[in-house]
Order: structure tokens, then sequence, then C-alpha cells
């Protein structure tokens, strides 16, 4: 067996076997196959895809190497992680809010991918902090004040790392083969039972489409049903950037500011959704409980508590945050309404600041970065800034102007509809319950039979009376009891 016949095998579109699977991580980690071998198997998966049985053989074989930590001794421990997206920083606020309630967080974090910025490279942005936790400390946070973040340690799914910052730097991240069995390996391997996804579909996103986030969805719950882990996955959307703030430092800043002052938009009621099912599978409580706890940690600020706390244990100096030295307002030329606003473009350009990496050796300037000044359906009057540029030198002054992220179309005449929110699951007798909210009314708890039909019971004018999903009783019966498929 050599990896030249399963590179060759692999771009001919063949199945590799659990033999195979298990050879290419073996010698991966071992370093008898190297990186320019490695990367050409990583571009035929992304090319020609692999079947969930080898996605699991793969998955199988990063668990086995590292070793598995073992979370037995500590009750109520549940884990939460995000496909990634243009100013995701759900974990520094959620963590907080779910620890302050009882549960225990125990969190394994990647570095940025991609564009996108890792929960690692926001909190190393945090003057002191350390993100290199022995198991021994990382166990003893947990248990001392109910959380701890730390990055993947050697030991943990060691393949997994290697194949991880090699796929950040060779086109190799948009794979939900990859991506499905680099999370679940991580996670299965960091010891918690239950385990909340976020996984985020859109332009900024790695999954740029609802199917694939669905297969994704499918594909990770199968995983963790082979490993006796219950997952529960939210697909959430990623077309636009989530919350204010891109960029490491200042995601952080965002995150302190969201749990204080609980401010009423996409990005909290986001947080407070994800935290809500976290509670729910950590106390084994229901979800409208659990969402109860969490909007009285946020309103009474134990969670705000709770995130100083956390900071504080593991060194940071949430007070010394780094600042940019030049700060450059970009502003609306016209008036009108800010109706799109495009996550990758914001993404790349942030990077190009300073914020992310091009090679798996390059350093990121922690205070780099954009703040947009306004959301989307926000009005702009002539000369308000939509948004700020943060970075330390000068040389890429013009880079905004030359690649406009921002897209402003007046729309007077036009309406403005809100986004609808909507989050589904199965319940019992292969029934779908619904949560939907459209432009007028909210309807809460509706059913939906193998017809395919929901029937909503709100009179609102303007609400229509039934709205359709393709659902096929067969469709039902194949799914699994903890899947969550919804679109913010």
């Amino acid at each position: 067996m050599n990896i030249i016949d399963i590179i060759l095998k692999k771009k001919n579109k063949e199945i590799l076997t659990e033999e195979e699977i298990k050879y290419v991580v073996e010698n991966f980690d071992n370093g008898n196959i190297k990186d320019y071998q490695m990367s050409a198997l990583l571009m035929a998966i992304v090319i020609n895809d692999m079947t969930d049985e080898e996605v699991i053989y793969l998955t199988k074989y990063m668990i086995q190497s590292g070793s598995r930590i073992d979370l037995s001794n500590l009750n109520n421990v549940v884990d939460k992680h995000s496909t990634g997206g243009v100013g995701d920083k759900t974990t520094l606020i959620i963590s907080p809010i779910v620890a302050s309630l009882g549960c225990r967080v125990a969190k394994m974090s990647g570095r940025g991918l991609g564009y996108t910025g890792g929960t690692i490279d926001k909190l190393e942005s945090i003057p002191g902090f350390n993100v290199n936790l022995s198991m021994d400390s990382f166990i003893k946070e947990i248990s001392d004040i109910g959380m701890a973040i730390t990055s993947q340690t050697e030991d943990v799914a060691k393949a997994d790392k290697k194949i991880y910052a090699l796929r950040d730097v060779t086109g190799t991240t948009e794979s939900i083969p990859l991506i499905a069995s680099s999370i679940m390996s991580k996670k299965i391997a960091s010891g918690s039972k239950n385990l909340v996804l976020d996984i985020k579909i859109g332009e900024g996103a790695l999954i740029k489409d609802i199917d694939s986030g669905r297969r994704l969805a499918n594909l990770m719950i199968k995983i963790g049903k082979e490993n006796d882990m219950k997952v529960v996955c939210l697909l959430t959307n990623m077309d636009i950037p989530l919350g204010n703030n891109i960029g490491n430092s200042l995601e952080v800043l965002e995150a302190i500011n969201t749990l204080y002052y609980n401010p009423n938009n996409n990005l909290n009621k986001l947080c407070i959704e994800l935290a809500s099912y976290m509670v729910s599978l950590g106390l084994n409580i229901n979800y409208e409980e659990a969402k109860e706890k969490v909007l009285e940690s946020i309103s009474s600020r134990k969670a705000y508590n709770k995130l100083l706390e956390f900071v504080s244990y593991q060194g940071g100096n949430i007070n010394e945050l780094p600042k940019s030295n030049y700060i450059y307002e970009v502003k609306s030329d016209r008036e009108g309404y800010l109706t799109n606003i495009h996550s990758l473009e914001i993404a790349k350009l942030s990077s190009s600041l300073g914020s992310g990496r091009k090679n798996k050796e390059d350093k990121i300037d922690y205070s780099a970065g954009i703040i947009i000044n306004k959301n989307i359906f926000d009005k702009k009057d002539i000369k308000h800034d939509p948004g700020q540029k943060h970075q330390q030198s000068t040389k890429k002054h013009c880079f905004f102007s030359k690649q406009p992220a921002l897209r402003n179309h007046p729309c007077f005449q036009n309406p403005l509809k809100r986004p609808r929110l909507m989050v589904s699951f199965p319940v019992k007798d292969h029934h779908y319950q619904y949560r939907h909210s459209h432009d007028n009314c909210i309807c809460i708890d509706q059913r939906m039979d193998c017809t395919g039909l929901a029937c909503c019971p709100c009179s609102h004018i303007g609400c229509p009376s039934h709205y359709k999903y393709a659902c096929a009783k067969s469709y039902c019966q194949s799914k699994p009891d903890l899947i969550i498929s919804g679109f913010f």
C-alpha cells in the first residue's frame, strides 16, 4: 500500500477502504506521508467527495491518532462548535451564559481557517491569556468555574491538527467530508457527550448552500450516534457578517458589550438560541425552560461576570485589548437603506489588513479589523459612516475603495421585509415542530404532518395560513432524532 495509489484512486472517484484511510492518517501523522502528498489527496477529496462510511472511518482514525479526554467525573458537560463565519464570536458569548447556569463547557477550539477568524485567535488577542492548557489544568478549570477554552493539544486528534493547518493554506477548507471529520474527531476526543453545532451557510461561510448544510448536519449527527454522543444542529445565515465587528480584538470587545448591554440584534438572538439548546442538553430540561434561564442569566449579568472570571482564570487582562494605530472611516455617498453586506469581501478585506493568515506560519495583527456601524435594512444618511477600517500600517490604505464590500441601494419606494427566523426539529411520531416569525406576527409551536403541510393558527392580516415544506414520510423516518435545521 502506498500514498500514490491512494491519491490516484480518489482522483478516479473510487471509494477508499477502511485500511487505506487508516494508512493515510497514521502515516501522515508520523511523517511518512509528506505535506505535498497529503495536499494532493485533500484536493482529490474536495473535488470527488467521500461516502458517509469513508468519513466515519476518517473520523475514527483521527480520534485514534491521539488521546481522549475523560470528563466522566464532571456532570452536565456540554460542548458547542461553529463551522466558522465572518464575525462569528458566539463561543465567547455563549460559553459564559451556559456555565453560569450550572452546565460545564469543555471547549477545545481552533485557529482561523480560510478567511474566518478562529476562537483561539480571538482569545490570544487578550494580553496574557493562556490558550495552551494542560489536560489537568483544563479539567480543573471546568470543575472550578464551569468552563474552559483551550487550543487543540498535541495529544488530542493529532492527525487532525496537522491536516487542519494544511487545509487552511491549500484551498481545501470547503469540503463536507473534511469539515465533518475534523469537527467530530476533536469533539468526540474532547470527552463531552452533548454537542450543539452551529452550521453557517452563505457567502461568508465554508458551506454555501442549504442542501450542503443539511448533508453536513446529518453526517455529523450520524458520526455522533456512532460514538454515543447527542448532537443538535442549527443551520444559520452567513450571507452577512455576524454582528458589527470583524477582527480578533474587535470581536472580543463586541462579545463583552453583548453580555453587558444585552442588545436586540441578530448576534444576541442567535446566541440566546444556541445557549438555550446547550442548557437544554446539559441540564436535560425542555427548550422553553432553558431559554428562560438563559434570558435571566443575561439580564442579571451573571453571564457577563462569568466571562470576566473566565478571562481572569486563564491569565488574561480584558482591560488591555490591543487597539489599532490607524482608524479609517468609510462614509456613504448617498441616502438610502443598506440592503446587502458581502461577507466574503469583508472577510478578505479584514484578512488583508492583518487579522487573518495566508500561510500557516503567518502572524496575526490582533488589533486589525472592520467595524460596520450600520446593519441590514438600516437607513443611512449622506456622509454617515457605514464602516471603519482598523490597521497598524498605512500600506493598504486604498484597498477598501478598490474593492468595495458594501453595496448601498436606495429603496425608498419598496417596504423592507425582516428576515424570517425558522427552527425546525423532529418530535415524536415523525411530526415536525416549527417556530417561525413572519413580517408582522410570530407563530409558535407549529405542527407538520408527513404530507409536508404546516398549519399556521395566526389570524393576523398578511400572514399566510399555510406553509409547505418538503417532507415525505420516509424522509421523516430516516431523520435522526436530534436534528435542528433552520435558517436565521
